[in-house]
């Protein structure tokens, strides 16, 4: 097929107005809406442009383009910018090239105007140049961080048919589309599909979809990707162990994590600062905390310095096994040592006090924090907020609840849930009724959480057929009951002296396919020792050993 065939029959796909990219009439940005971040470099840019229009004869194409290709390039991306000196170009009547154009697409990429991109690939087919495969990457890495993975397939499926090649850049980019968007499967498939036939696969590609596999937590199909990486000497390099390390961690395989870790340096491949935060912040999480500062000790060996997110795992471990003084020695070395504590080591700090209802400590770290500099986020003032709750300090929660409105941090479903907590603990069930309506309105969805609350809240209050109604509701709503809702609700029925019914209540869990729990049967077990129905007690009792809930003791 002809080159001038194969063009024309391009430009009518784009131009057919039943193809996926319609193309807009609306002006693109102008330069005159655009304000500069950095006045220096943007005007020795757009000086040396215009300078050169003045130039006879007229300076070649290639020295406009290294002058666009430095603005894009630049820390600031002046992307506006570039696109307001291309049509000065066109004014003064200087003809673009291929590189002007893929310039320019990857401008319109970056603002997120994916049909002046388009228009901007009928521009270079109706001038009768050739599309490149830097154009093809561009568009398709354009589509693809817009959020717009299966319009990239599409347009993968329409160059191809055209008779264009594309290679490991643009496979990599569609892969990694595909994963981002959770379709992983998809990527395999993909991978599947071109090795060996269309592009040579490479680590990248293997790469995204491992690291993917693992945040799905199916680590075994992973390790099996990474085998096959290796049968085929595709080298791993740390991306490729970091997110496997990362894949054994989250499944609690440790010995895996390490034995990884071990044939990093095997291969001599360096592990960075992420490789080790992965297995410091796992580690962390299950309360591991000599073994975790012990990979601190071979990070600092390896001369790889520990980070913010370092220290940040590091405390809140020491919180989640009760060591809070130990966590506050941690945010006071930090700051010695000039690693600058962010909002989020003021959070976990805050939220570990608030635990062990050290609240006032927890407010002058709130203090401390605003008198650095720092904003506190949402999970800031919700943790602080929880905390006030809890200590009964229910003015200063709501003026928080006020002070985030005005910083731009509106309450999510979690501050509101400490509130509607506090309110039903201090006997007030119409309000916490009402906070819980005013939540839905704003367009906050209340979570089991909440519904939780209400439920034991109206059951405490004496006001168990509302409680009732509000269980009803849920199944009827199809909601994700718990065991804790259950349990709420057998509890409630058995202090009211309904035993019957909390049995009955008690067999609609598994039926249900909720697995009742400890506290379920000392709750109904309980109620039917104290009415003297020795012989249900002790089936249930039978029942709850029998489960592995209650260990007998000879």
């Amino acid at each position: 097929m002809s080159w001038l065939l194969l063009s024309s029959r391009f430009r009518s796909s784009f131009s057919s107005s039943s193809f996926i990219f319609p193309f807009l009439t609306r002006r693109p940005y102008s330069h005159s809406t655009f304000i500069p971040n950095n006045f220096d470099d943007v005007d020795n840019a757009v000086s040396s442009f215009n300078h050169m229009f003045r130039m006879n004869p007229s300076p070649s194409i290639i020295q406009f383009n290294k002058i666009l290709g430095s603005l894009v390039k630049s820390n600031n991306n002046h992307y506006p910018t570039a696109i307001s000196l291309f049509h000065q170009l066109e004014f003064h009547g200087i003809t673009p090239d291929i590189v002007t154009f893929n310039i320019l697409i990857n401008c319109y990429c970056h603002l997120r105007e994916m049909d002046f991109s388009f228009s901007m690939l009928a521009k270079i087919l109706k001038m009768g140049y050739q599309p490149d495969t830097i154009t093809f990457n561009t568009l398709i890495k354009g589509l693809c961080v817009n959020g717009k993975v299966k319009e990239a397939l599409h347009f993968h499926d329409h160059v191809i048919s055209l008779g264009f090649h594309l290679d490991q850049v643009s496979y990599g980019t569609l892969i990694n589309g595909l994963c981002k968007i959770g379709e992983t499967r998809a990527a395999l498939q993909m991978l599947r599909k071109i090795e060996g036939k269309l592009v040579n696969t490479n680590v990248v590609m293997y790469s995204t979809i491992i690291d993917s596999l693992c945040k799905d937590k199916l680590v075994t199909e992973a390790y099996v990707l990474y085998s096959e990486m290796i049968t085929k000497r595709i080298s791993p390099n740390v991306v490729t162990f970091n997110s496997l390390i990362y894949g054994f961690c989250i499944v609690g395989q440790f010995k895996d994590a390490f034995r990884l870790f071990h044939e990093i340096v095997l291969k001599n491949i360096n592990p960075d600062v992420y490789t080790f935060n992965i297995m410091v912040d796992a580690l962390c999480k299950e309360g591991k905390m000599k073994e975790a500062k012990s990979v601190i000790a071979v990070m600092m060996k390896e001369c790889v310095m520990p980070d913010v997110v370092t220290y940040n795992s590091l405390m809140d471990g020491y919180c989640l096994v009760n060591e809070v003084n130990k966590a506050k020695h941690v945010l006071i070395i930090i700051s010695k040592i000039r690693v600058a504590p962010d909002a989020h080591s003021y959070s976990i700090m805050i939220n570990g006090l608030c635990k062990v209802k050290m609240v006032d400590e927890a407010l002058s770290l709130f203090y401390e924090m605003r008198c650095r500099g720092i904003a506190p986020n949402t999970v800031t003032y919700s943790s602080l907020i929880d905390g006030l709750c809890k200590s009964g300090r229910y003015s200063y929660a709501w003026d928080l609840v006020d002070e985030m409105h005005d910083h731009g941090h509106p309450p999510n479903i979690f501050t509101y849930n400490s509130l509607i907590d506090a309110l039903c603990k201090n006997h007030q069930i119409d309000k916490a009724i009402a906070l819980v309506k005013k939540i839905k309105d704003q367009g906050i969805q209340p979570d089991m959480c909440t519904y939780n609350i209400l439920i034991d809240g109206l059951c405490k209050g004496g006001r168990l057929h509302n409680a009732r109604d509000v269980f009803q509701d849920l199944l009827i709503k199809g909601y994700s009951l718990d065991v804790q809702t259950y349990n709420i609700m057998i509890n409630g029925l058995c202090k009211v002296g309904l035993f019957d019914e909390a049995e009955v209540l008690l067999s609609k869990m598994e039926d249900n396919g909720i697995i009742p729990d400890a506290v379920t049967y000392e709750t109904i077990i309980r109620a039917f020792f104290h009415k003297d129905e020795n012989e249900k007690a002790e089936k249930l009792l039978r029942e709850m050993i029998a489960r592995g809930l209650l260990k007998w003791k000879h």
